[in-house]
């Protein structure tokens, strides 16, 4: 994936979801020139707990965001 495009694909994530900021993705190759990027954090509930986040999106090779999904 082009330097440039994982870039605004991650500055998209990190401004939608700032648990995962300062995580550097894990990058697939999927056919049809897309790739998956995997976010991975964690957020602080109210009483205290640590919750993992995932964040997995789908971008093709200009950095447009096709699919984006969150689990808990």
């Amino acid at each position: 994936m082009d330097p440039k495009a994982k870039s605004t694909v991650c500055a998209a994530v990190y401004s939608q979801f700032p648990e995962v900021r300062g995580d550097s993705p894990v990058v697939k190759n999927l056919p049809g020139d897309k790739y998956q990027l995997i976010f991975q954090g964690s957020v602080k509930t109210e009483n205290g707990k640590s919750l993992p986040r995932t964040v997995r999106v789908v971008a093709n090779d200009d950095g447009r965001i096709l699919k984006l999904s969150t689990s808990r």
